[in-house]
């Protein structure tokens, strides 16, 4: 079943059992979903005001996730650095359910051991090859691991 009619699914179970907070996550993600498959320019040989609505695949309905979650992960940052720790609770609710969609996350331990491998490959000696190592790691993690974790990674090897 498709990533997209997964969440689908999931939201239609949400409404049943009137789970709220899930409902509302899913319905928000369903939009964003929806909202990402709209091209921003008419497409060939469409007259203007007309869109072709593309589907999107797996792999960008991840990103989708990816991206809903990092907002969630800011908000939670900010509501944390405010004192308001029942936001910032319910956005950890919301990402929670989020991150149930994403592919398993790789750990510290297997990006470390990735990044020696393209740091050694790419013959990275320091701080400023990080331009070298970044998009071949970010490109092996997509979707199972966060740019931010992968950067502190590099930069402490490359620090080192």
């Amino acid at each position: 079943m498709a990533l997209r009619d997964q969440i689908q699914a999931d939201l239609a179970d949400a409404m049943r059992a009137r789970d709220e907070t899930r409902k509302s996550v899913l319905r928000m993600l369903v939009a964003a979903v929806h909202n990402a498959e709209i091209p921003d320019a008419p497409a060939d040989g469409a007259e203007t005001g007309e869109r072709q609505q593309v589907q999107l695949d797996d792999d960008a309905v991840v990103g989708v996730i990816q991206k809903q979650l990092k907002q969630r992960r800011d908000s939670i940052d900010q509501y944390r650095k405010a004192g308001r720790t029942d936001l910032a609770e319910k956005e950890e609710a919301e990402a929670e359910i989020l991150a149930a969609y994403l592919p398993k996350q790789a750990d510290r331990e297997e990006i470390e051991a990735a990044a020696r491998k393209v740091i050694s490959e790419a013959g990275a000696s320091g701080p400023r090859d990080m331009g070298k190592v970044m998009p071949v790691l970010t490109k092996q993690f997509a979707g199972r691991a966060d740019g931010r974790m992968i950067n502190e990674v590099v930069r402490g090897l490359l620090n080192s």
